[in-house]
């Protein structure tokens, strides 16, 4: 089905009005982000921690926080989406320094100390596998960039389409800049989602089985400088999370015979 239809049905239905749903969906989108950069704790670890505050036993103590620290990065954001706060450069420095409160560490370089706990720029070139970052020396310069391109289109009267490609593009433009120390693929999934909260979308999640198509549909965009490719990823990983709520939906309120507890008096 076509992806805004698909939208427009999720809409209809009423799926977020469902009772803890909006929680359960939080709780998914942070479970997904924090396997695709290393967690090990399952969904329902996840969920326990951040409902109830019991940490897993048998895991790394760090894996917890990382968790506890996106949940907060998250709700930080979703807040500021419902007012309606302008994307800034310093928004976003927020949003990193939420994600890796807990986790990262300071770097010692040529410029001084840094902490990357503050949201701060990386003051150092990075590479991931054959990938190489714009030089440390442009990073401020290609946020702020990015964050006028981003505010300018927002200003606009957009199609669902172009909504959605904003918040697809928003995301492989900051990951693709890398401005932080750690927590950049997670915090260009949160600016995804902030924008799509904006626009009163449903939230994308970039599914941790789908991790090394993610990574590539990254790579192949970059090499051919073609965003559809990326875009495509992410309108798949989106049809498939849409497709699969509304059934789940359905399937709540027109139970089959037989199937799950449904008690008829």
């Amino acid at each position: 089905m076509d992806i805004v239809k698909l939208i427009a049905q999720y809409k209809k239905l009423g799926i977020n009005e469902v009772i803890d749903h909006e929680k359960f969906n939080l709780i998914s989108i942070v479970h997904h982000s924090t396997r695709i950069e290393g967690s090990t704790l399952t969904g329902i670890e996840t969920q326990v921690l951040l409902n109830e505050g019991l940490t897993p036993k048998g895991k790394p103590l760090h894996e917890s926080l990382m968790v506890t620290d996106h949940f907060a990065a998250l709700k930080y954001g979703l807040e500021h989406a419902k007012v309606q706060a302008p994307i800034t450069v310093e928004f976003i420095q927020k949003l990193n320094a939420l994600i890796v409160k807990n986790t990262t560490s300071t770097y010692h370089t040529v410029f001084g100390t840094i902490d990357a706990a503050t949201g701060a720029f990386r003051k150092g070139n990075v590479t991931a596998g054959e990938t190489y970052f714009p030089n440390f020396n442009k990073v401020e310069s290609l946020t702020a960039g990015l964050v006028s391109e981003i505010s300018a289109k927002m200003k606009l009267n957009l199609s669902t389409r172009a909504q959605l490609d904003l918040s697809y593009d928003a995301h492989f433009n900051l990951v693709s800049i890398h401005p932080f120390y750690d927590g950049n693929g997670r915090t260009s999934r949160l600016l995804m989602n902030y924008i799509q909260a904006g626009y009163k979308l449903p939230l994308a999640i970039v599914n941790n089985e789908t991790k090394a198509d993610y990574y590539q549909a990254l790579i192949d965009t970059r090499e051919k400088g073609d965003i559809r490719i990326f875009r495509s990823f992410m309108d798949e990983e989106y049809q498939r999370l849409l497709s699969a709520e509304i059934k789940k939906f359905q399937q709540m309120v027109h139970p089959k015979k037989g199937s799950g507890y449904t008690f008829l008096f």
